[in-house]
C-alpha cells in the first residue's frame, strides 16, 4: 500500500511537470525564430486583376485566382526547366507589361540598407527559356521596359540597356566610378534617408530613360578598418586590416551635385533638364507622367522646407514649376512616394500637412488644388491608390487612435466613405490591379499576423495565412500580456505606452523596470501588433519592461511630431525621463532600479538621458548617435539644420558634449564597420568620458553593421545585455 501511494504521488508529480509551460528563452528571440509570424511574400497581382502571383519555397513563381484562391499554374518552376540552371533559389521577380517575361534575380550581394548587386535572368513563359540577363558581371536595379522589349540595369556606377530581341547590351552612360560619378543610382545618403535605391524611370512609351546622376567628387570620404575576424582564409587580412571607404557627408559639409538627364532610345542621345543654377538641393525621385513626353522632377532645397514638383519637356529640357510646398520646419521623406500622378493624365495627388495632419490632396497638372480629400485631426500613414472606375481614393489611417492603423476608401467628392479593416490593431492592405480584391495583412497584441482575401466591398473569402502553428506554439509558453497605458508629464503632455509586467506579477512587490525606446522623429514602438521580443525573456526573470513614445513621434499630427526641431534629443530626453519618474511612482516599481536602453537613435536617448537624470540606474546604448555633427547631411539638417546655422542645438543636445554630468552605469555597444552610425560615435564619447573621470562599459563587434548581426552575434548581444541587466540594475 506504501509503495502504491509512492507510485501514485510519483505519476501525479510527472503530470504537472508535463503541463507546465515553458518560459521565453534568449535563443527563441534571437536564434530559432520561436515567435516569428508568416506571412504572404512575393506577392504580384496580375495585370487582369482578378489574378495573382506568389513566390513559394525560393523555387515556384505560382499563379492563384483571387476569388477561389484556387492555384491556376506554375508560372515559373526552378526544378522543372528543360535545362540545368545556376539558379539555387529566387530572391526576387517582376513580370513584363505583357506578362510573358519575368525578370528574376538571385545570389544578392547587399551593400547598404536597400542596394544589392544580383545576378538577374530573363524568362520567357511562352518558350520557356531562361537566360542570363548579362554576361558581364552581376546587375543592379534591372527593370522592364513598358513595352517589355528592353531591361535597363546598373553596373559599376553605370546605366546599361539590353535589348531582348535582339539580344544586345550597350552602355547609356560611361563616366561612372566608384565614390566618383553615380548613374540611375543613389548615393549612400540619398539611399539611406530618402529610401529608394533606383534613382531612374521609364517613359510610357518605352522611348525614353529618364535618370539622376550623382557627382561626389566633393563629398569627403569616411573610412574604416576591415579585421580578420569575418575573413580567416583571406591572407590580405590576417596581418594588416583592410579598409573601406565610401563618401559619407556629414552635418554641414558638401553633399553630391546632382543633375537630371533623359536618354533618347532610337536617336542614342542623352539630354540635360534645366533644373536651376542651384546646386546645393536635393532631387530624391524622377517620375514620368502618363503624358508623352512629360517628366516630373521633385526637387528640395538643403534645408528641405521647401518643395516643387517641376514638370520637363524632355525633347527640350525646359522645366516648369507646376507645384510648390512650403513648411516652416520641413518636410517629411514619407511624401515622396505618396506624390502619385494619376492615369487621366490630367491630376496628381500629394499627400501633405496643410491643416496640420497628413490628409489627401487632388491637384491639377497645372498645380491648382482641386480639393482636399480626407479630413480630421488624424493622420493619413499611407497613399494606397485611386480606382478611376468608382472614383475611390484608397488609404491606411491612423483614425481611431495613434497606436492602431485602418484601411479606408473615400470618393473623391467625399460624399461615400468606407472602411476595410474590421478588427483593431495594425492593419494594411494590398490592392489588386483594378481594386476589384485585396489582401489584408492583420497583426495586434494577441493575433499574430493574420492574411486575408477580400472582394472590394469588404467581405472575407479566404484566410491565405493564419499562423495558426505559431498560436498553438505560444500556447506552449508563459507570457506576460502586453498592456497599453498613457500619463500626462508635469508640462501636460499626454504620452502613450505600453508595459509587459514580470511572470507571476504581485502587486504588492516592487519589482526593477527596465524601458525600452527608439524616440526618433515620426518613429512608432507603442503600437497595437504582434511582437514577442526579449521583453518576454525578461519578464520572466522577473523585471518589467515598460515602452514610451515620446513627443517628435508619429500619428499624432504636425505639431507633436515636429515640435523637436532645432533640438534633437531634448524633449524626447525630457518625455523619458517623466516616464520613467511616472513608473518610479508606481506602488509595483522599484524606483532606485530603473534602466533605459535603445538602438541607434534610442541608443542616442539613453546616452543622454543618464546625463540629464539621476533617475536612472542603468543605461545600454548600442551604435548610440553621440554628437549631431557626426551624422549624416540630410537627416541630421531636414531636423537641426546645418551646425553651421544651429550650433547650440547640437550641442546642448549631444552626449558628448554632458559627459561629466553622467550618472548610473552605461554599456556602450557598436559595430566597427557601421556605415550609418560610425564607430567614430563612441570612441570620440569614450575619451570625454575618460577624460572625465566617468566609469563605463564598452563592446565592440568587428566588422559589424549598424544592424550587428551574423553568425551568433544577435545572440551574443542579447546574452551580454541580459548579464549586464541581472549584475547592475
Amino acid at each position: 500500500m506504501k509503495h502504491l501511494s509512492i507510485l501514485s504521488a510519483l505519476l501525479l508529480i510527472s503530470v504537472v511537470v508535463f503541463a507546465q509551460k515553458q518560459t521565453v528563452s534568449l535563443e527563441d528571440i534571437t536564434a530559432k525564430g520561436t515567435f516569428n509570424a508568416k506571412s504572404v511574400r512575393g506577392l504580384r497581382s496580375m495585370v487582369d486583376g482578378v489574378h495573382y502571383t506568389t513566390l513559394e519555397g525560393g523555387k515556384r513563381i505560382v499563379k492563384y485566382q483571387y476569388s477561389t484562391g484556387k492555384k491556376v499554374a506554375d508560372v515559373f518552376d526552378l526544378e522543372a526547366l528543360k535545362e540545368e540552371s545556376d539558379i539555387k533559389t529566387i530572391e526576387g521577380y517582376e513580370f513584363n507589361g505583357s506578362e510573358t517575361k519575368i525578370l528574376i534575380y538571385t545570389n544578392a550581394e547587399y551593400i547598404y540598407r536597400h542596394s544589392f548587386k544580383a545576378d538577374y535572368y530573363v524568362y520567357d513563359i511562352q518558350y520557356k527559356e531562361l537566360k542570363p540577363l548579362s554576361e558581364g558581371g552581376k546587375q543592379q536595379i534591372a527593370s522592364f521596359s513598358p513595352n517589355g522589349e528592353m531591361v535597363a540595369f546598373v553596373r559599376e556606377n553605370d546605366l546599361h540597356l539590353s535589348k531582348l530581341k535582339f539580344g544586345t547590351e550597350s552602355a547609356i552612360t560611361d563616366d561612372g566610378e566608384f565614390n566618383e560619378i553615380i548613374n540611375g543610382m543613389p548615393d549612400w545618403v540619398y539611399e539611406e534617408e530618402f529610401g529608394f535605391n533606383k534613382a531612374y524611370d521609364w517613359s510610357p512609351d518605352s522611348k525614353e530613360i529618364a535618370f539622376i546622376r550623382f557627382d561626389e567628387t566633393n563629398v569627403k570620404e569616411f573610412a574604416f578598418p576591415i579585421y580578420e575576424a569575418s575573413y580567416p582564409n583571406n591572407e590580405a587580412y590576417s596581418l594588416y586590416p583592410g579598409q573601406y571607404k565610401f563618401k559619407y557627408p556629414k552635418a554641414g559639409q558638401d553633399n553630391s551635385i546632382v543633375s537630371v538627364h533623359v536618354y533618347n532610345i532610337k536617336n542614342r542621345k542623352t539630354k540635360a533638364m534645366d533644373i536651376g543654377k542651384e546646386t546645393d538641393i536635393y532631387i530624391p525621385r524622377v517620375r514620368f507622367t502618363h503624358e508623352g513626353g512629360k517628366l516630373g522632377i521633385i526637387k528640395l532645397n538643403r534645408h528641405q522646407n521647401f518643395m516643387e514638383l517641376m514638370i520637363a519637356n524632355t525633347n527640350s529640357g525646359v522645366c516648369n514649376t507646376v507645384f510648390t510646398d512650403r513648411n516652416e520646419r520641413y518636410i517629411g521623406q514619407d511624401v515622396l512616394d505618396n506624390l502619385q500622378f494619376l492615369e487621366d493624365g490630367k491630376h496628381f495627388v500629394y499627400v501633405g500637412e496643410m491643416d496640420g495632419y497628413n490628409h489627401i490632396y487632388l491637384y491639377t497638372m497645372a498645380g491648382r488644388q482641386v480639393r482636399q480629400i480626407t479630413k480630421g485631426e488624424w493622420d493619413v500613414t499611407d497613399y494606397l491608390g485611386y480606382n478611376a472606375k468608382t472614383r475611390m481614393f484608397y488609404y491606411q489611417a491612423a483614425a481611431k487612435s495613434p497606436m492602431q492603423r485602418e484601411v479606408y476608401a473615400v470618393r473623391n467628392d467625399g460624399k461615400k466613405s468606407l472602411q476595410f479593416s474590421t478588427v483593431a490593431g495594425t492593419n494594411k492592405a494590398d490592392f489588386s490591379k483594378g481594386f476589384k480584391y485585396y489582401i489584408n495583412y492583420l497583426s495586434n497584441t494577441t493575433i499574430p499576423t493574420l492574411v486575408t482575401l477580400h472582394d472590394s466591398n469588404g467581405k472575407q473569402i479566404r484566410v491565405l495565412e493564419d499562423n495558426k502553428d505559431l498560436k498553438a506554439r505560444v500556447e506552449g509558453f508563459e507570457m506576460s500580456p502586453k498592456e497599453f497605458f498613457s500619463f500626462k508629464t508635469s508640462e501636460g503632455v499626454e504620452l502613450n505606452g505600453w508595459m509587459v509586467k514580470p511572470l507571476n506579477f504581485d502587486p504588492n512587490k516592487e519589482y526593477p523596470v527596465l524601458m525600452t525606446q527608439y524616440s526618433g522623429p515620426n518613429s512608432q514602438q507603442v503600437l497595437d501588433n504582434w511582437r514577442v521580443g526579449w521583453e518576454q525573456y525578461l519578464a520572466a526573470e522577473g523585471y518589467m519592461v515598460a515602452c514610451v513614445d515620446p513627443r517628435g513621434t508619429g500619428a499624432r499630427g504636425e505639431e507633436f511630431r515636429k515640435c523637436t526641431y532645432r533640438k534633437l534629443g531634448k524633449y524626447e530626453s525630457d518625455d523619458q525621463i517623466e516616464a520613467a519618474k511616472y513608473l518610479g511612482s508606481l506602488a509595483y516599481v522599484d524606483a532606485s532600479r530603473i534602466g533605459i536602453w535603445g538602438w541607434s537613435y534610442g541608443g542616442f536617448m539613453t546616452s543622454l538621458c543618464l546625463s540629464k537624470s539621476d533617475v536612472f540606474k542603468v543605461g545600454i546604448a548600442v551604435a548610440p548617435v553621440t554628437n549631431w555633427r557626426y551624422y549624416d547631411s540630410v537627416y541630421t539638417e531636414r531636423y537641426m539644420r546645418k551646425p553651421q546655422e544651429n550650433p547650440k542645438g547640437y550641442d546642448d543636445n549631444s552626449p558628448i558634449n554632458h559627459v561629466d554630468n553622467l550618472s548610473g552605469r552605461l554599456f556602450l555597444i557598436h559595430g566597427t564597420a557601421d556605415d550609418n552610425v560610425h564607430f567614430q560615435n563612441v570612441m570620440e564619447y569614450v575619451d570625454r568620458l575618460v577624460q572625465a573621470g566617468k566609469q563605463f562599459d564598452m563592446f565592440a563587434y568587428p566588422n559589424r553593421n549598424h544592424s550587428i548581426y551574423g553568425g551568433n552575434v544577435r545572440n551574443h548581444l542579447y546574452r551580454m545585455k541580459a548579464d549586464y541587466l541581472f549584475r547592475n540594475l
